[in-house]
């Protein structure tokens, strides 16, 4: 019996013991009294990402094209009683010392990048890309899916939507779950919180490598990934430089309600001060590019002009793609690339921020724009942007034709209304340096790259008071092909059978379709194919909030020739490209795109037709994009039907589709 006694109690000594254990072993503590952190001192005082080992898993290693590339497996930490593990790609180059390093956080509905890590290698750092959404891996372009050990969050559950848990803690709010860290409301329960731990620990990964200069370590990131690095670059000061795209654009509470366009959202108190953007910018000391195009879904411009707008030039640079949405052009992309080279290597020096001034009160009562590039390196083309749009989703950006006049460009900005906001910007085109323009055959870079100015924006009240006039009217001829596809934006450029160009033209009210009109231009096709002509209409919400975007086409026959030949769309011939959708077009008031590709589908009878894609053969050019026939309707001076506050449902129902838009892109890529 005695025996049977001390038994039961060395037994429970032990379970004491291991309970023990495992509450010391917890990364961090639990609420005391359960209060929570009021903000971001408080949220992070506890967590120490140097603390813990990282417990590193080498589960596959190999080298290609001149790199050491290691599939790892590292431990954010141990939370309710079960260790969190997040996979990742690492490589460097063979024979590397001191190298500066590069963290990659990928976005939405992605998984960790090889081809980015492997391409960063080529041009000469470690790179690292973390798989915090722990979708399956796979090894680049081959798409080789690797099949064992993977991201685990443990009884946590940090991995993009869909997933165990129900409740999506990257946008819900912050209540408590069997899959959460605190079992009341508390911003440790946001999703971010999470995978910021887990950058974190993959800073104090790469600062650990033998190969690597820890104090050289940049972080770049994608969509969800680009709030990521915004946040990461502020909170860890172990990051010497970031460049966000696509993300960390900030939020608009109703306070800011003078502020022109942008997402005006509704946060709690506690979301404010510990989850957003805002609360983060501010704390910003290392260098940073934002790269962002103009009409991105997930990082609204009018919001970063706002919200980044202390953040001083020195160490802040923008490269803004205009009408793109979650992409860049080339010449954009590759400021990335030189931000980096300029401050983890020393290699490369960025040109200022070129100054911009808008000015309303003029002699002649139109809006005039003055952009000072920085000359120490030769300018080879300043462009003036400005829209009168304040749903910026849909937003077409004009061009203001900047004139050379010394050391200083500028560009006009004509109105039709003093109803309607105006928002500028510049791009500055520079001469990409010889050295870096083929780094290697695999990863070739454009001649050229630009870099933007800051987004200025004036309300209506503003223009009004200044004595801006309305000089502007309609116009007929949208496009006459002198500036080639200035006034577009190109996708897959590359795939002659695939390529597409789109304008958003058509919905600013200047060019607006007439009543009845038909839409025509000119275009050559040196071999017989077809031309796919879309118009989409009521894109996220601009016109109808909470009813869906519906997109009509129509295949055009084209015959082989060297000489231009004529392109007529009407609406009666419009069908959707949609079966479950049924709606007729009847006017051009609610258009928002117009698209036109080789490739393509429509309906007919209700059926779905598709385009069996030919490659293009000659040039990729139109003229005399115009409107024939009809007449102009007395409403057309608005750019939305949307009175003020409906925008901002307009753009909640935007960004509740965010997630499968991001999705789609990364399919399309």
């Amino acid at each position: 019996m005695k025996s049977l006694l001390f038994y039961l109690f060395s037994l429970l000594v032990f379970a004491n013991s291991l309970l023990s254990t495992a509450i010391q072993a917890e990364t961090l503590p639990p609420l005391v009294n359960g209060r929570v952190p009021a903000n971001l001192d408080e949220l992070w005082a506890d967590f120490d990402p140097r603390n813990e080992p990282l417990e590193v898993e080498v589960l596959r290693e190999w080298e290609q094209d001149g790199a050491v590339c290691r599939l790892v497996r590292f431990q954010v930490g141990v939370f309710k009683g079960a260790p969190a593990k997040v996979a990742a790609f690492y490589a460097f180059p063979q024979g590397g010392q001191k190298l500066p390093a590069l963290l990659s956080i990928h976005g939405g509905g992605q998984s960790a990048g090889f081809d980015s890590v492997l391409k960063d290698t080529v041009r000469g750092y470690a790179s690292m890309s973390i798989n915090w959404g722990g979708n399956p891996l796979n090894f680049g372009r081959a798409v080789v899916k690797y099949e064992g050990p993977q991201t685990d969050w443990g009884r946590l559950d940090a991995t993009h939507p869909p997933q165990r848990n129900k409740a999506n803690h990257f946008v819900s709010e912050l209540t408590p779950d069997e899959y959460t860290l605190d079992a009341v409301v508390s911003p440790r329960n946001s999703n971010w919180f999470l995978v910021l731990m887990a950058a974190r620990r993959a800073i104090t990964f790469l600062e650990s490598q033998p190969e690597v200069d820890g104090s050289l370590i940049g972080v770049y990131g994608h969509s969800m990934g680009g709030k990521l690095t915004t946040n990461l670059a502020a909170i860890d000061k172990r990051v010497r430089v970031a460049v966000p795209s696509c993300g960390g654009a900030g939020d608009l509470t109703e306070l800011q309600i003078d502020v022109p366009g942008g997402l005006k959202t509704k946060l709690s108190a506690m979301k404010l001060a510990c989850v957003s953007d805002n609360a983060y910018i501010p704390r910003l000391t290392c260098p940073v590019l934002w790269l962002s195009p103009t009409n991105d879904f997930h990082a609204h411009i009018d919001n970063m002009a706002w919200n980044w707008r202390e953040v001083p030039d020195e160490r802040f640079r923008l490269s803004i793609s205009p009408h793109f949405n979650h992409r860049h052009t080339k010449e954009h992309e590759v400021t990335q690339f030189l931000w980096f080279e300029e401050h983890l290597k020393g290699a490369f020096q960025m040109p200022e921020t070129p100054q911009i001034e808008l000015q309303l009160k003029t002699q002649d009562g139109v809006p005039l724009v003055t952009v000072v590039p920085d000359g120490s390196q030769a300018v080879l083309n300043v462009a003036i942007y400005y829209a009168i749009d304040p749903h910026e989703l849909t937003r077409f950006w004009r061009d203001g034709k900047a004139e050379k006049n010394g050391v200083q460009w500028q560009g006009r900005c004509p109105v039709m209304s003093l109803d309607q906001p105006l928002f500028v910007y510049a791009d500055v085109t520079y001469e990409l340096p010889g050295r870096y323009r083929t780094v290697s055959r695999k990863y070739q870079l454009s001649d050229t790259y630009k870099l933007s100015s800051r987004v200025l924006s004036r309300a209506s009240a503003e223009m009004k008071a200044a004595g801006v006039m309305v000089t502007d009217s309609p116009e007929r001829l949208i496009d006459d092909g002198a500036r080639g596809w200035h006034d577009w934006y190109q996708i897959n450029w590359d795939h002659l059978p695939l390529w597409s160009a789109s304008t958003r033209k058509l919905k600013d009210v200047k060019w607006r379709g007439p009543n009845g009109a038909r839409l025509m231009f000119d275009i050559r096709c040196h071999t017989d194919n077809s031309l796919v002509v879309s118009v989409h209409c009521n894109e996220w919400g601009a016109y109808e909030p909470g009813k869906p975007a519906v997109s009509y086409s129509v295949i055009k026959p084209l015959k082989g020739s060297t000489d231009w030949q004529t392109v007529v769309v009407s609406l009666e011939e419009l069908a959707v490209t949609d079966p479950k959708f049924s709606t007729l077009i009847t006017d051009w008031q609610t258009v928002c795109e117009l698209s036109i590709s080789p490739a393509g589908q429509t309906t007919r009878s209700g059926q779905l037709v598709k385009v069996d894609a030919k490659p293009w053969e000659g040039p990729r050019e139109i003229r005399n994009l115009r409107w024939e026939g009809g007449k102009y309707s007395k409403n057309r001076m608005s750019n939305s039907a949307l009175a003020p506050a409906e925008h901002e449902k307009a753009f909640n129902e935007a960004i509740r589709k965010s997630l499968q838009q991001e999705e789609a892109d990364r399919k399309g890529k």
